[in-house]
């Protein structure tokens, strides 16, 4: 097994692991079909959402790509796994990062939140 693919390998880790990564476009249709020529990624749409999930796959890290808009700027956002996503937003403000997007809860998957770094990169913070 290559070393990066051991990297997204999550068994055996309880948190602060890479658990998601979301792609937010400004032209979703087209950075969905650039990710999935790219990367080979099957994409299965969730219309209601406009939101393309990536189908699990072994060395594949969950995911989706959707579209960019005012509350989710384009970009690609890594959400790492957490214990606990307030404990976690507590201490990420004390080190000096902003709350971009508050907790909140998908029901019955989990918890998740969106920080700014200090340099103002966003992070995810996912607890299930």
């Amino acid at each position: 097994m290559s070393r990066s693919a051991g990297l997204i390998r999550r068994s055996g880790m309880d948190s602060n692991h890479p658990a998601w990564i979301d792609i937010s476009a400004t032209d979703a249709p087209a950075s969905r079909s650039f990710y999935a020529e790219l990367f080979g990624w099957r994409l299965r749409l969730v219309e209601e959402l406009d939101y393309a999930l990536v189908e699990p796959g072994p060395g594949t890290l969950p995911g989706g790509i959707g579209s960019a808009d005012e509350t989710r700027p384009a970009g690609i956002t890594t959400y790492f796994s957490v214990a606990d996503v307030e404990l976690t937003l507590i201490r990420a403000t004390a080190l000096g990062a902003q709350v971009a997007t508050p907790p909140w809860t998908v029901p019955g998957l989990g918890k998740m939140a969106v920080i700014l770094d200090p340099d103002g990169n966003r992070v995810g913070l996912w607890q299930d």
